[in-house]
């Protein structure tokens, strides 16, 4: 059964700004390698998440650099599985972080932003780390960024993703067959120290 929990902006937002500036040896720097922004934001969303999506192709997960989703590292495919864009509808729908493309007057720390060339074409991945002086702060892989104003980007054009929650598998209920058939009452177990005594 999936069912949706808050996604923790503070955790994400801790991690984007303990590993701005370097890089986390549990995931490999992309840098050089078509660039490590949407690896970054990736793992900083994890953060915040705390759970992966496996399924293959379409998914959202990192494993090793030779095993991981296209949507842990390319900036479209990251928007699509997010959003839950064409490909992704269903799983947008699955487990793991899902949110949508708002204005600016919705986000929020631990949020993301994408920027555009000229062309059309966005090419980088930032986490939003703060709000300062009417500017928006932001955290980054490539070139690395802490707490950098939005305004010292140049870009064409950009897009606002406010992640809304995270999905998450749960086990179904097991305890409804067996009370009804009266079999057993099959329910969480009480703590080690849970005593009947008063």
């Amino acid at each position: 059964m999936i069912v949706t929990k808050p996604y923790n902006r503070q955790r994400a937002v801790e991690y984007a700004t303990t590993w701005a500036l370097s890089r986390n040896p549990l995931f490999f720097n992309f840098t050089g390698r078509g660039g490590d922004c949407t690896n970054f934001v990736s793992q900083s969303l994890l953060a915040g998440a705390c759970t992966m999506d496996y399924t293959r192709d379409f998914g959202w997960y990192y494993i090793s650099p030779e095993n991981r989703a296209p949507a842990w590292t390319s900036v479209e495919f990251f928007y699509d599985f997010i959003t839950g864009q064409p490909l992704f509808a269903m799983e947008n729908m699955g487990i793991g972080p899902f949110g949508r493309e708002v204005s600016d007057r919705e986000l929020e720390i631990g949020d993301v932003i994408q920027l555009a060339n000229a062309d059309g074409d966005y090419y980088h991945t930032l986490i939003i780390t703060g709000f300062e002086e009417g500017d928006i702060l932001i955290s980054a892989h490539t070139d690395d960024a802490l707490n950098r104003r939005l305004s010292t980007y140049n870009y064409a054009s950009l897009r606002y993703i406010h992640i809304d929650g995270v999905h998450i598998e749960v086990p179904d209920d097991i305890c409804f067959e067996d009370l009804l058939d009266a079999v057993a009452v099959r329910v969480n177990e009480p703590p080690e120290d849970f005593s009947t005594t008063s």
